[in-house]
């Protein structure tokens, strides 16, 4: 269960603003990816300027076992960075839980990041399998952060099949084009007992603050920093973004108003 922070109970700083998933704990509110990088150098460096401590992994694609070949973990070391393996590029819910065993007989791993996606063109989730796929992996013991359509009544059933974290699209993945549906992300936080972060369509550090105002526990982003023209300083302004928009969630914004407000009372004016 998590515990969302209530606006105007703002805490001394970042730092000791922590969140938990599964049972485990982590300060930054910023997952990055590890895909679209030019190098894994590169991938290591943004890694190291977002000051994330989850970095998720797309088991078909990114080298985790291979010695013979260029491995992320010589880059990114998994003791330091909790690696979420993930099952980008799965159509079915068969092939996500077949890619997970996998990934678990490799590593370990139980916290892990499933996605399902329904078409190549739109990659938006395929809701039924996502569903199906979360019992499958939850009665198999495996603690699933869960992809999906930003829709209060299905993250609802993720949470009831037993998904440990809701992850919500801002915008179609690798989109760029920032959070589209601010009211429904708003309705799955405040009806959430699992954290919720928001997954994909990020673009520019105002998305990524803007996802935490709303309240959102955290947020995962990819191409936003591996497509920018400088990675590194793109995930320097996602890191103070994220810190940016959850201390503001924090402090409580002031209320909109249709008319102006003095900043200083009329009253008493010489």
């Amino acid at each position: 269960m998590t515990a969302h922070a209530v606006p105007g109970q703002a805490l001394s700083g970042v730092d000791s603003d922590s969140w938990t998933v599964a049972g485990r704990t982590f300060t930054s509110r910023l997952i990055v990816g590890t895909g679209k990088y030019k190098s894994f150098e590169e991938n290591a460096a943004a890694v190291d300027a977002s000051g994330a401590e989850i970095v998720t992994v797309a088991v078909r694609r990114v080298n985790i076992a291979d010695p013979k070949q260029p491995m992320l973990t010589d880059f990114i070391d998994p003791q330091r960075v909790t690696y979420l393996p993930n099952t980008a590029g799965c159509f079915t819910g068969e092939d996500a839980v077949r890619t997970l065993r996998l990934a678990r007989e490799a590593g370990g791993w139980s916290l892990v990041k499933l996605e399902v996606l329904g078409e190549a063109r739109t990659l938006y989730p395929d809701m039924l399998e996502t569903l199906r796929a979360t019992e499958i992996l939850a009665k198999e013991g495996f603690e699933p952060m869960v992809y999906c359509a930003d829709d209060p009544i299905a993250a609802k059933r993720l949470e009831d099949a037993g998904a440990v974290a809701i992850m919500p699209l801002g915008a179609p993945i690798g989109s760029g084009l920032g959070l589209q549906n601010l009211v429904t992300i708003r309705l799955i936080v405040e009806g959430a007992k699992v954290p919720v972060l928001v997954d994909a369509g990020v673009g520019t550090a105002s998305d990524a603050a803007e996802a935490m105002e709303l309240g959102c526990d955290g947020v995962l982003m990819n191409t936003a920093i591996a497509e920018a023209k400088d990675p590194v300083l793109m995930a320097r302004a996602m890191k103070a973004a994220v810190e940016a928009g959850r201390l503001a969630y924090l402090a409580g914004r002031m209320p909109k108003r249709r008319y102006a407000d003095p900043s200083s009372p009329l009253a008493g004016i010489i």
